[in-house]
């Protein structure tokens, strides 16, 4: 089965069925998405109605920092951030604010373990940015594969032997090993706002059979993201973030 990881959409609904044809064209019968369906884009409501629609149909969606703050705490964010959780605060209707609410913070499934940030307290949004903040992480999912995003760039971490892992930075389109006997940590990257100066949207696909995961990019019209950014209001910086990808 290949399963898709999408993560930190951020209100890119272009990017995020962009990533979703694209997952399916490549054999995708899953899907997961990792948090941060909503923040810095234009389009909250449509990303929420796109997602909520596979959950009903078996996908698994846990929540972000971003998805967080429509409801509850929006501590620690910067007033860039705030100004598009109020936009969203303000545009989305109760019943995809209660979708957010009603999102798990992490979940396990067979080998793998999916959250937003750290599986290490979760509720923290902790960055896995470090090969000691992933031994952490590793270590708290209790699993061969855990699937992360939050950090929007792509990494794996991986241990050899021991607690000690090692960071790996993945080609777009191969397939790497990542077998059980070893325990690894995915960063799948942002579909919605990349920050490795590419600005293609982001995603990953775990494949159960051969045991290896993919991290793949996909070009999509970030221009017209970005414009629908300007045309509702956002800061110009957040528009500038999604065309040049940092």
């Amino acid at each position: 089965m290949q399963i898709a990881l999408l993560s930190d959409i951020h209100a890119n609904v272009q990017a995020l069925q962009s990533c979703l044809d694209d997952a399916r064209t490549k054999g995708a019968t899953r899907f997961v998405f990792l948090g941060d369906l909503v923040g810095y884009g234009a389009d909250p409501g449509g990303v929420i109605d796109v997602i909520a629609q596979y959950v009903a149909e078996g996908a698994i969606a846990v929540r972000g920092n971003h998805d967080e703050a429509i409801y509850g705490s929006s501590i620690y964010m910067n007033d860039m951030a705030m100004s598009a959780i109020n936009y969203a605060k303000r545009v989305l209707a109760p019943a995809q604010i209660t979708f957010l609410q009603n999102l798990p913070m992490i979940v396990r499934e067979d080998t793998c373990c999916f959250v937003h940030a750290s599986a290490a307290s979760p509720e923290k949004y902790s960055y896995v940015d470090s090969p000691t903040a992933a031994e952490r992480c590793a270590g708290a999912s209790e699993l061969p594969h855990t699937f992360c995003g939050h950090v929007h760039e792509q990494r794996l971490y991986f241990a050899a032997r021991g607690p000690r892992m090692t960071v790996f930075r993945p080609t777009p389109g191969v397939a790497v090993p990542v077998p059980a006997h070893r325990r690894w940590v995915a960063l799948v990257g942002s579909v919605g706002q990349p920050r490795d100066h590419n600005p293609k949207a982001a995603y990953a696909i775990f494949d159960t059979e051969q045991v290896s995961i993919t991290f793949c990019r996909v070009p999509y019209d970030h221009h017209a993201a970005a414009a629908r950014i300007r045309e509702v209001g956002l800061p110009e910086s957040i528009a500038y973030r999604v065309e040049s990808g940092i």
